[in-house]
This record gives structure tokens, sequence and C-alpha cells, in this order.
């Protein structure tokens, strides 16, 4: 997971130009959105959510309650790729065990 968290951190880093930061100045558990973590905003969530969906193929419900929680620091947005990925992966198996 600690490779995913950095691979993210550089994702964001590049996708927000946010060149004053290297991927060591974020911490994982970090708010992302707030004044005392890294101080994003509402469009660099628009951005997050791109750059994710790009990568990762994620699905993104932005009406979804629980998605203001996966944004909320670098360990949750790996939680959601790495669910995600996982839900992939299992859906893949049982399509391969049905042909």
């Amino acid at each position: 997971m600690d490779s995913l968290k950095l691979e993210i951190k550089q994702l964001l880093i590049e996708a927000l130009d946010l060149e004053d930061l290297s991927p060591a100045d974020i911490d994982d558990d970090a708010p992302l959105f707030d004044t005392n973590g890294i101080g994003l905003d509402s469009i660099d969530a628009l951005e997050i959510g791109i750059v994710l969906r790009k990568q990762y193929q994620l699905t993104i419900a932005a009406n979804d309650e629980r998605t203001r929680e996966h944004f909320r620091s670098i360990s949750t947005l790996a939680a959601l790729v790495a669910s995600q990925r996982e839900a992939a992966h299992v859906a893949d198996e049982i399509t391969k065990k049905g042909e």
C-alpha cells in the first residue's frame, strides 16, 4: 500500500501543480482539504477525481455521501483505489469462471 500512496502523492503533485511539495512533504493521514493539512479546494477535488478515474479506472459517484470521506487524505484515497482494484479483480475471476 505504501507504493500506492507514493504513486497517488506524485499524481496529485503533478495534476495540481504543487511544485513546492514533494511526496515526503505530504503526510499520509493529513487532511487534503483543511488549512491544517494540504489546503486544497473544491476545484482541486474535481481534478483529483479526474486524475484517479484516468489512472485507476475508478468509479466515483459525486452524489455518494462516502465520496467526501474517500477524499479526506492520501490514506483514504489509497484505500478507495485498493478496494476498487480488489472488486475489479473479483469480478474478473467470476467472469473467467463463467467462460
